[in-house]
């Protein structure tokens, strides 16, 4: 592309962005400035707004959020479920997982979702869940999140169930050079998310498809 498809393409992502932040309801505006104000991580209006509409379309109403602080991504995915079926939060850092519990508390009272936030590494925590029980999993935050999501996502997900990773070009983190847009950035979440790029892609008990929403999307299908 020459440099004038590049300044149309950033001011394409800028004006979705605008209009899908204009669109958050006060619930969700409400997680964003939560998230603002505590320095936690805060998605994109585009990638929030998305998640709702694909969650609503699959009708999915088991879901696991796997996150870093991710408030707006966890506002988004309960008014996704439209006051019905369960959402598990999970997040081992301290500070994310305390604001997190503080918004799904907030929302107990207006929903009849049953909603769960539980503070643990993914990697222990998922294990201990019953098979074959959940629509949809969303993977957030850390990188060290993303490889324990997959490896489980087959034994947790209902066939036809999806898994949906954040930040799949790796430019949200703080050491993040570029991200998979820069072959010579090594840093941590990079490098993983190279390799788990592979992994899914070849993994034939997936489709997958890598979307440019936000610092882009990859959403994986289970067969």
């Amino acid at each position: 592309m020459d440099k004038r498809s590049y300044i149309n393409h950033a001011k394409a992502w800028e004006c979705i962005e605008d209009h899908e932040a204009a669109r958050e309801t006060p619930f969700v505006r409400h997680a964003r400035t939560l998230a603002q104000q505590t320095q936690l991580p805060v998605c994109s209006a585009a990638v929030g707004g998305l998640l709702n509409t694909y969650e609503t379309l699959t009708r999915a109403s088991s879901v696991i959020v796997i996150g870093t602080g991710s408030l707006v991504e966890t506002a988004q995915l309960v008014e996704g479920l439209h006051g019905e079926g369960k959402l598990t939060a999970v997040d081992s850092s301290v500070q994310g997982g305390a604001q997190v519990r503080m918004l799904l508390k907030s929302m107990e009272d207006d929903t009849r979702t049953t909603l769960r936030m539980v503070s643990a590494q993914p990697g222990v925590y998922l294990q201990r869940l019953n098979g074959a029980d959940y629509d949809l999993i969303v993977v957030c935050g850390d990188a060290s999140n993303y490889e324990p999501a997959y490896e489980q996502a087959p034994r947790l997900l209902k066939h036809g169930g999806t898994i949906v990773f954040t930040d799949a070009l790796a430019m949200a983190s703080p050491q993040a050079k570029g991200g998979l847009t820069n072959p010579a950035d090594r840093s941590a979440k990079a490098v993983m998310m190279r390799g788990l790029l592979d992994r899914i892609e070849e993994d034939e008990r997936f489709v997958t498809a890598l979307t440019p929403a936000g610092t882009g999307l990859l959403i994986a299908g289970y067969r």
